[in-house]
């Protein structure tokens, strides 16, 4: 079975998060894509503003309906940092006949050789590189063994992320329609990201 892995912080998941996930799904010819929140990411400074609970509930409901999306909570029960090579690791043990692709955006890729083991994550996975119109990605700047380990996919602009929603709610601007109805409605009951 061919997955795509959707990680992040997800605080909160939102519209464009979906909507990657949906083309990275499509272009790769995935058989499912599955959502993995984690629980420290290596790579941000600041702790997520919602609770672990919270980012799982928020992602549980904006997949829920779509049967080609799955949410995966090994990295929140794990804790501590989540650095992709356990989660590669865990996924290969778990699920021997699957084979995985990270879906990133293309400003990620060209920071994948400074990924922790990023050698040992691509003899496990293989990566799914959205690019949006406009965004020249040059795969040769990465190494050999790296580079063809990405598959281009093409991503339509969506200009929305997590921090942008926080930032409105917190200035009390509205969020709807940049985030599920679901997930703006579990917001506004939990009071979240709120001034």
């Amino acid at each position: 079975m061919r997955i795509g892995i959707m990680g992040g912080t997800f605080d909160p998941v939102h519209l464009g998060h979906l909507l990657a996930a949906e083309r990275a799904r499509e272009e790769a010819e995935l058989e499912q894509v599955w959502f993995l929140p984690s629980h420290t990411p290596p790579h941000k400074t600041e702790a997520p503003k919602a609770t672990v609970e919270q980012r799982w509930e928020m992602v549980v409901r904006a997949i829920a309906g779509n049967d080609r999306f799955r949410a995966e909570d090994m990295e929140l029960r794990r804790g501590g940092v989540s650095y992709t090579i356990d989660t590669v690791l865990e996924l290969r043990r778990r699920y021997p006949d699957h084979r995985f692709s990270y879906i990133v955006g293309a400003d990620m890729v060209r920071f994948l050789p400074q990924w922790h083991r990023i050698d040992e994550i691509v003899r496990h996975v293989s990566f799914i590189g959205l690019v949006r119109p406009g965004y020249d990605l040059d795969l040769n700047v990465l190494p050999e063994t790296i580079r063809s380990r990405v598959t281009i996919a093409d991503m339509p602009p969506v200009d929305i992320s997590s921090t942008q929603i926080r930032a409105w709610r917190l200035a009390g601007k509205s969020v709807r329609y940049l985030v599920p109805e679901s997930v703006y409605a579990y917001m506004e009951e939990k009071r979240l990201y709120g001034s």
